[in-house]
């Protein structure tokens, strides 16, 4: 019995098939590196680990990424995912053309963008609405919350609040995206409730997709010097997956959930799921979840009126 909406069926509902993502690499930055080092856990690699550098054309990342994907898996069709860093921080003209290029490119069924709350304006979607359109591809616009803790986003130096959030997901809505949430659930100063907050506030939204993700430490970045200076308290193991089932029972039931655990190479990150495979806590997870027969959303009956349903207000 799976307990959760998985991102791998929600995919195969669309498409009729397994479909994989493509990592792209541009050569853009995030305006919060502009003046500093940006937030407290970005190393300056970014997030693009599996990609290519972004000397190369997103075409021949496209493609050379593509041909290991199909040898590996014998994929058919895939999803171009511009991930690194801040993906809408480009003039209009350009983020268009490496839309347009990905667009282009055989077998490229449908096009996620990764960017920051702060970084959205209207003209960018109008530009991916029109890319959609005219090559018939689902578009999904991934937003990095990280978390509803304002208090946590001041502390990482995040550069937004969730005002901002709010504003990006309400304004990207119209336009008939997926929007997809990412979301640490082990940042230093959140608590548990901090986690419950965090996914009833997603589910009052029109979210569709969160990618959840435990807390890695990259080499290099300012977390990094605090945690090898003991300045922070990390979680254990198991509080996270409490932490991680609470999250899951307290979501909305029809929100796709794309990951639960970080993914790193060991040797960009001095911390990363506590020395444990990502796939043994997955284990663990599960087990806890069957155990305590919950799943996802059962908890969830804090909208639309509760109160009035708790008291049998007719």
């Amino acid at each position: 019995m799976e307990r959760y909406l998985t991102y791998s069926r929600h995919l195969k509902e669309i498409y009729g098939e397994k479909v994989y993502k493509l990592p792209v690499n541009l050569p853009v930055t995030c305006p919060n590196r502009m003046e500093g080092r940006g937030c407290s856990f970005c190393g300056g690699a970014g997030t693009g680990f599996e990609a290519m550098d972004a000397e190369n054309s997103v075409t021949e990342q496209l493609l050379k990424t593509k041909e290991k994907i199909s040898k590996r898996y014998k994929a058919k069709k895939f999803i171009a995912y511009f991930q690194n860093y801040t993906n809408t921080f480009l003039p209009l003209h350009k983020f268009r053309s490496y839309l347009m290029e990905a667009a282009q490119t055989e077998d490229i069924a449908g096009i996620s963008v990764s960017t920051r709350p702060d970084c959205i304006t209207r003209e960018y979607l109008d530009v991916m609405k029109e890319i959609s359109g005219e090559y018939n591809l689902k578009i999904t616009v991934e937003y990095g919350l990280q978390t509803a803790n304002y208090h946590t986003l001041r502390q990482i130096d995040r550069g937004h609040t969730l005002a901002e959030y709010l504003d990006a997901v309400l304004m990207t809505a119209p336009y008939g995206f997926d929007i997809c949430t990412h979301v640490i659930l082990n940042l230093p100063g959140d608590t548990m409730e901090d986690v419950i907050e965090t996914a009833k506030i997603l589910s009052a939204l029109p979210v569709q997709i969160v990618k959840l993700h435990s807390l890695y430490i990259p080499k290099g970045s300012r977390l990094y010097e605090d945690f090898e200076h003991g300045k922070i308290e990390l979680c254990s193991a198991d509080e996270y997956l409490k932490r991680l089932c609470q999250f899951i029972c307290h979501v909305r039931g029809d929100m796709v959930i794309e990951r639960l655990f970080s993914r790193v190479p060991k040797e960009d990150a001095s911390f990363s799921n506590w020395g444990v495979s990502w796939w043994k806590l997955k284990d663990q997870f599960e087990e806890m979840m069957e155990t305590n027969d919950w799943s996802q959303g059962c908890k969830a009956d804090y909208l639309g009126g509760a109160a009035l349903r708790r008291w049998r207000i007719s």
